[in-house]
């Protein structure tokens, strides 16, 4: 069996961001530090910073990761761009309330409404730059 699932980069604020995400998502969180390891190029300034987390066993069997990207690579570091994380799904209370969560301080860029295909749908940027979009199927879509 494979798994596809995201792993989120930030710049120096993953734990802010995936304790976020936790509180919206539920599940388990785990986070580690670059201290934990004691990472080799990484000073101790930023020992505090988040080398890896997870969010596993939410109720809807979403698995979600994060870290921040230590200082010596920030010189090559780029924004996110060009992708989105999707959610989509049967169960609209559920996904609306994912989709009210995710939109405290985001930039919304396509209100959860109606959608042409059928079903409702919404694109937001949330406050850490994470581009989402939720989808609602109508009655009988797949």
């Amino acid at each position: 069996m494979a798994i596809l699932n995201p792993y989120l980069n930030f710049r120096n604020n993953a734990r802010e961001a995936i304790e976020f995400y936790h509180s919206i998502f539920g599940g388990d969180l785990t986070i580690s530090t670059f201290g934990d390891f004691k990472m080799p190029g990484i000073e101790e300034s930023g020992y505090d910073k988040v080398m890896h987390s997870q969010i596993d066993n939410t109720p809807a069997g979403f698995t979600l990761m994060a870290s921040d990207t230590p200082a010596y690579m920030l010189a090559n570091a780029t924004p996110p761009s060009g992708f989105s994380v999707s959610i989509s799904g049967d169960e609209a209370d559920l996904l609306r309330g994912y989709w009210d969560g995710l939109a405290d301080g985001a930039e919304i860029q396509q209100p959860l409404a109606d959608a042409p295909w059928g079903g409702v749908f919404g694109m937001l940027v949330d406050k850490f730059g994470t581009s989402w979009l939720v989808n609602i199927n109508a009655p009988g879509q797949a």
